[in-house]
């Protein structure tokens, strides 16, 4: 599908989608084409239901990764070829809520407390201390950190948005600890090269090693780092308003999931 692959990237870079997204709405369209062995640009309703109810039954994949192929085969059909995407016809799979795993801040501090590598200890407070996605945290710079109003900018985050969020003090201490040490030059955590950013992937290995040293046992990821951090200042008593724009959310409603973590609201 040569003609179409590029027509679709075409269309995807002019709706300014990451390329994160670009490359796996590209996937899921070469992978349905695969399937068939025809041209995606011949095939319509029926061959798209069959597709997804056998990434469904036969293939078992997750859901995060059923809608990525909905959603994938939606932006094409729709917006490449320019065809009616009927939602009735083509049911998107329901999600099943699932409430995110959430640390406590005993948890965090021991967490921390494990963790001998400054610049490693450095990266994960940043995240948790500021509520940052861990793209978003890798790819800080030295001029994101504004120690005169305490604040952090996260220059294109999720949909590629701008904002700002908390500089903790005990954040800032740790940073300006690690750049004495580091130096680092405009990358604030650089990876083997100071000219590049450290990997997503290595930021993720810090924190596996540091859940297992700390002997915590819940099914904690980075991200729970995000998560801890949002609950912990509600049950401290911030707003949800706030709580959104901090962590950037485009939406009030993702942010209500912290209602259903929250020990204070329980409690009450």
């Amino acid at each position: 599908m040569g003609r179409l692959h590029d027509q679709m990237k075409r269309d995807l870079e002019l709706k300014n989608y990451s390329p994160k997204t670009r490359s796996a709405y590209l996937t899921c369209v070469k992978s349905f084409a695969l399937h068939f062995h025809r041209s995606p640009e011949e095939m319509g309703d029926q061959e798209i239901r069959e597709y997804l109810h056998y990434l469904l039954t036969d293939r078992e994949v997750s859901q995060s990764a059923m809608s990525q192929a909905y959603s994938g085969l939606k932006f094409f059909y729709e917006t490449t070829l320019k065809r009616d995407w009927d939602g009735f016809r083509i049911p998107r799979v329901k999600m099943r809520k699932k409430l995110p795993v959430v640390l406590s801040q005993r948890e965090v501090q021991t967490l921390f407390s494990v963790v001998k590598n400054l610049k490693h200890r450095a990266i994960l407070m940043t995240i948790y201390s500021a509520g940052l996605r861990v793209s978003e945290a890798v790819h800080l710079r030295i001029s994101d950190i504004d120690s005169q109003r305490m604040m952090m900018r996260i220059g294109h985050g999720k949909g590629d948005k701008d904002r700002y969020t908390l500089l903790a003090k005990r954040n800032l201490d740790i940073l300006r600890e690690y750049w004495r040490e580091y130096r680092p030059l405009d990358w604030l955590f650089y990876g083997q090269s100071r000219e590049r950013p450290l990997s997503i992937r290595a930021a993720e290995k810090v924190f596996d090693k540091a859940i297992h040293q700390a002997g915590i046992k819940k099914p904690a990821t980075l991200h729970t780092l995000r998560h801890s951090f949002a609950t912990h200042l509600l049950e401290a008593g911030t707003d949800l308003y706030h709580i959104q724009h901090l962590l950037g959310h485009q939406s009030p409603k993702t942010t209500t999931i912290y209602l259903h973590l929250s020990r204070r609201d329980l409690v009450k």
